[in-house]
C-alpha cells in the first residue's frame, strides 16, 4: 500500500504536470486570437479574389488555361497539412486517417504522392513507406508566412503544368470555433468554378449572355444584378496574372486555417488535462488523508 510520502511525490507530480498544462493552454489561447484573426481576414480576399477571377474570364472570354486544363485523374498529388507539434488531442490524427482513406481510393495503377507540411505528417508517413515528393517542416512554430505559401504554390503548378501530376488536392482542418474543427479535401488544381458554362434548359435566363455561370441564373432571375468591374489592364493579360495569385492564396488561406484549428484543439485538450489533473490531486489528496487517517487510528 503507498505510503504518505509516496502520495506527497504523486501529488507533487500531478501538480507539476498541471502548471505545465496550464501554461500551454494560456500560449495556445494567445495564439489562437491572432490566428483566429488572420484567418477572418483572409476568407474574404480569397472568395472576393475567386469573383474577380469569374469576371474577368467572362470580359475575357477565357476558354483554357494551363492552371484549369482538365485530365483524367491518373496520377494525383496530395498536400496534408498537420501540425508540427503533438499535445493538440485528435487533430493530427484525424488527417491522417483522412488522408490515408483517401490515398486508399485514388490508388488505380498509380500510386498518389504527398507533400507533407508540417512535422507529425511527414513522419507519420514516412513510416507506412508513403512516397514524398517533398516536405516542409516548422512553417507552424511562428506565424504562417505569405511567402512560405507563395513557394508551396509555385512548385505544385510547376508539377502540374508539366502534367506531372494531373490533380492537386488539399487536405486539411479548417478552423470553424475553439471546440470544432472539419476536416477539409479540396480540389487545388485544375482550378474549378471560374470558367462560364453554357447554360440550357430550365437555368436558361431570357436575355442573359450564353455563356453563365448555372449557380449565378437563379439570383439574375430573382431580379438582382452581378456586380462588374473596370479593369485598366487588358482583362486577359490580369486573368493570367492573377490565376497564378488564386493558387497562392488558396494554399496560404488552408496555412492559416490549419494553424488556427491546431491551437484551437492545443488549447482544448491542454484545458482538459488542467481539469483531469486537478481531479486527479483531489482523488490522490483523499487517499493520503485516508491513509493517514488510519495511521493515527493505528497508533491510539
Amino acid at each position: 500500500m503507498p505510503t504518505l510520502i509516496d502520495f506527497r511525490r504523486r501529488i507533487r507530480s500531478v501538480q507539476n504536470t498541471q502548471k505545465i498544462t496550464r501554461a500551454m493552454k494560456l500560449v495556445s489561447a494567445a495564439k489562437l486570437r491572432r490566428a483566429q484573426e488572420r484567418v477572418f481576414n483572409a476568407r474574404p480576399y480569397a472568395g472576393q479574389m475567386l469573383e474577380v477571377l469569374r469576371s474577368l474570364a467572362r470580359r475575357a472570354e477565357v476558354q483554357k488555361h494551363p492552371l484549369l486544363e482538365k485530365r483524367p485523374e491518373e496520377k494525383v498529388l496530395v498536400l496534408v497539412l498537420s501540425g508540427d507539434k503533438g499535445l493538440c488531442g485528435p487533430f493530427n490524427t484525424n488527417v491522417f486517417r483522412l488522408a490515408e482513406r483517401f490515398l486508399a481510393a485514388r490508388r488505380n495503377g498509380h500510386e498518389p504522392e504527398l507533400i507533407t507540411i508540417g512535422k507529425k505528417g511527414r513522419d507519420f508517413f514516412r513510416r507506412r513507406k508513403v512516397t514524398l515528393r517533398a516536405e516542409h517542416i516548422n512553417l507552424f512554430l511562428r506565424a504562417v508566412d505569405y511567402a512560405q505559401a507563395r513557394d508551396i504554390a509555385a512548385q505544385v503548378m510547376e508539377l502540374y503544368t508539366k502534367k506531372e501530376f494531373d490533380a492537386v488536392y488539399l487536405i486539411y482542418n479548417e478552423f470553424k470555433s475553439i471546440l470544432a474543427q472539419r476536416l477539409i479535401t479540396e480540389k487545388l488544381l485544375p482550378i474549378e468554378g471560374i470558367l462560364p458554362t453554357r447554360v440550357e434548359g430550365p437555368l436558361a435566363v431570357p436575355g442573359a449572355p450564353a455563356y453563365e455561370r448555372p449557380a449565378e441564373a437563379p439570383v439574375a432571375a430573382a431580379g438582382e444584378t452581378e456586380v462588374d468591374y473596370l479593369y485598366e489592364q487588358p482583362p486577359a493579360e490580369l486573368f493570367d496574372r492573377l490565376l497564378p495569385r488564386h493558387v497562392e492564396v488558396q494554399v496560404y488561406r488552408a496555412l492559416l486555417e490549419s494553424g488556427a484549428a491546431e491551437q484551437a484543439a492545443r488549447m482544448t485538450a491542454m484545458d482538459a488535462a488542467t481539469n483531469n489533473a486537478a481531479e486527479m490531486i483531489d482523488r490522490l489528496t483523499l487517499h493520503m488523508n485516508k491513509v493517514r487517517q488510519a495511521g493515527i487510528t493505528r497508533e491510539l
